[in-house]
């Protein structure tokens, strides 16, 4: 298995930190990568339309987004500590080729539009800050990528340091911009009591929930925690668990205060004055100076679009790496990665501003934020079955506490999301010259997501179900066996799989070798997971196989034959001659049928695959 960006993965040593304040410091960083993610230019578009039709009455909801973000951030996080899998690594495992690569495609789709609102968002800042037209500035940002690659050849704190200071200033310019705008602060405070106005102000709403929360980020912090090295004993989990909460709490109120910030800005400035339709972040630029009186109102403003843009953007590109090494398996050249990612971006938008000109860019980064709106519970839902999982997370699973705060959490913003997307499709119907087409290919589109969304909800619950009533136990096995006066074969291979061929199987082997023999039981896990890692996979069924491998050679032993174990890993009619001729055997005997594919192995034609493979006789013992 491939260690998510490997690159820079365990990079950074924490053990050798001895004072508590050292310690902390050496586990911070990765949320601020994160953190980068909720204060893009997605998220200014919602929060400059929030602050001036509603004044600071939505504030509230940035807050409840924020506490959010906190807790799902905390489970990628858990996940990548515990497991040492990213999210895409851990779903790779977990569920099927083609439903994988429906998840690959669905978030890389989800980067691609991220990554154009970042482009969009850090374009307008250069367009508005140096009058370079908005084509070129689109076509400038192609220069972050190797900005990028430099960074991460420096290692991951050089990175770190420089995106903490790319927030800094985005924070610092937001603290000038409020203190020129003067808000109100009784209605500050006001504005974080829940309240909704109209069904406008939910609209809005559901806008900022939807720009807060975003997939790729989930993937991005699952693999960023793992580049901290310290020591994998219970203790050291735990204290890792501790400080990188600690870092997301931290870097994600930061996040808040700057898209608070924003939005007061725009409660104090526009609202206040009865200009209640901006939305768009050109218009909020221009109209800086005369409503603030400062000429440097606009600049920071700027400024600050142009970090936030370039800040997000490094981590947007990061995600697209870990998501397509982790669910494809797939190194590519990190230069070649980013800039596939960055010309998806671009050639879209480049596009659609040379064919309807500069005014659609606020439409171009409403239909980025729907988008990645249709992904989120692709990524948050798995995420939450994995850290629920007792088995993948080692004893370090969220308690019941947790898992029903996270599915509520869930609920609401997948159902908020679905919402959305419901709204913008019934607007496309409504105002689309060719509604026909429409519903030929979106609805069927939108209906196909929500049966996939509803498969990943309630697979895992009844693979789990399943798993807990199958009969594994192996003590109804029957070992009385006829004795004969003499026995030619000493050490004999027994194919296992736990059904009821095993004891058939198990009998017949002991008449060809009696109780002098010396056998080794072989067992071959099928799984997804272990097809793609071999021995590094530690899944439900991984575990149960060993312990009940364990369970027959115990037994076995009690009654006083010589058994060894043997687990392999793959498709049976691949590993099971790797074993037989790796190791000294006189015969392999295998059974006719059971629940883990021998049975299609011994009636299909890869038996003779299998008999031509290796170098000793094949015994088939049929039931």
């Amino acid at each position: 298995m491939n260690n998510s960006l490997e690159e820079v993965n365990q990079s950074v040593a924490t053990q050798n930190k001895k004072t508590g304040f050292r310690k902390i410091l050496a586990f911070f960083g990765p949320a601020y990568l994160i953190s980068v993610g909720y204060m893009d230019p997605g998220n200014w578009a919602t929060d400059i339309a929030g602050g001036s039709q509603f004044g600071y009455t939505l504030l509230w909801v940035l807050l409840m987004s924020n506490l959010m973000a906190l807790l799902l951030q905390s489970l990628s996080a858990r996940l990548g500590i515990v497991t040492q899998r990213d999210l895409a690594q851990a779903s790779r495992e977990t569920y099927s080729k083609f439903i994988n690569y429906i998840l690959y495609i669905l978030a890389e789709i989800a980067i691609a539009a991220c990554d154009l609102a970042e482009v969009l968002g850090m374009a307008i800042g250069i367009n508005l800050l140096f009058g370079i037209p908005l084509i070129q500035a689109v076509m400038i940002t192609v220069l972050d990528t190797f900005l990028l690659l430099f960074l991460i050849n420096k290692g991951i704190r050089k990175m770190e340091a420089f995106i903490i200071a790319l927030v800094l200033i985005i924070g610092i310019s937001f603290v000038f911009e409020v203190f020129l705008a003067q808000p109100e602060m009784g209605k500050v405070i006001y504005g974080l009591i829940p309240s909704m106005p109209n069904s406008a102000a939910l609209y809005i709403a559901i806008g900022i929930i939807g720009a807060t929360v975003m997939p790729h980020n989930l993937y991005l912090h699952s693999s960023l925690v793992q580049t901290r090295k310290f020591d994998r004993t219970e203790a050291g989990i735990k204290q890792a668990l501790k400080y990188n909460f600690i870092d997301s709490t931290i870097a994600l109120n930061l996040a808040f205060f700057v898209n608070a910030a924003i939005l007061i800005l725009a409660a104090a400035t526009f609202y206040k004055n009865g200009m209640f339709n901006v939305a768009e972040i050109q218009d909020a630029y221009q109209f800086m100076e005369p409503m603030l009186g400062s000429k440097w109102a606009p600049i920071l403003f700027a400024v600050a679009l142009i970090a936030a843009g370039q800040s997000s953007t490094i981590t947007g590109t990061l995600a697209g790496q870990i998501v397509m090494e982790g669910y494809l398996n797939l190194r590519i050249q990190p230069w070649v990665r980013r800039i596939i990612t960055r010309l998806i971006a671009i050639v879209p938008a480049v596009i659609v501003i040379t064919i309807f000109g500069e005014s659609v860019t606020g439409k171009l980064l409403i239909l980025s934020q729907v988008i990645l709106s249709l992904q989120l519970g692709f990524a948050i839902i798995p995420l939450i079955h994995f850290v629920s999982d007792k088995t993948k997370m080692r004893g370090f699973h969220i308690s019941k506490t947790t898992q029903i705060v996270s599915w509520i959490v869930a609920v609401i913003i997948v159902s908020l999301n679905i919402k959305l997307v419901f709204d913008e499709i019934k607007d496309w119907l409504q105002t689309s010259e060719n509604p026909v087409v429409l519903w030929l290919t979106v609805v069927p589109l939108a209906i196909g997501f929500l049966i996939l969304l509803l498969y990943i909800v309630f697979k895992p619950f009844i693979t789990k179900a399943k798993q807990d009533i199958q009969n594994h136990s192996p003590h109804n096995l029957k070992l009385q066996f006829s004795k004969k006066g003499s026995y030619n074969k000493k050490r004999i291979a027994i194919s296992v799989d736990f059904s009821s061929a095993d004891a058939v199987a198990i009998n017949n082997a002991f008449e060809l070798g009696g109780i002098e023999a010396k056998y080794t039981l072989i067992h071959v896990v099928e799984t997804v997971g272990a097809m793609i890692y071999g021995k590094n996979i530690e899944d439900h069924e991984t575990l149960i196989d060993a312990k009940l491998l364990k369970e027959y050679k115990q037994m076995l032993s009690k009654k006083g034959f010589k058994v060894k174990t043997k687990l392999g890993f793959g498709k049976p009619n691949k590993v099971i001659p790797e074993i037989i001729n790796n190791g000294k055997f006189d015969v392999l005997v295998m059974g006719t049928h059971g629940h883990t594919g021998i049975k299609d192995l011994i009636f299909g034609t890869t038996v003779d695959k299998l008999r031509h493979k290796i170098s000793i006789p094949l015994f088939i013992v049929k039931i």
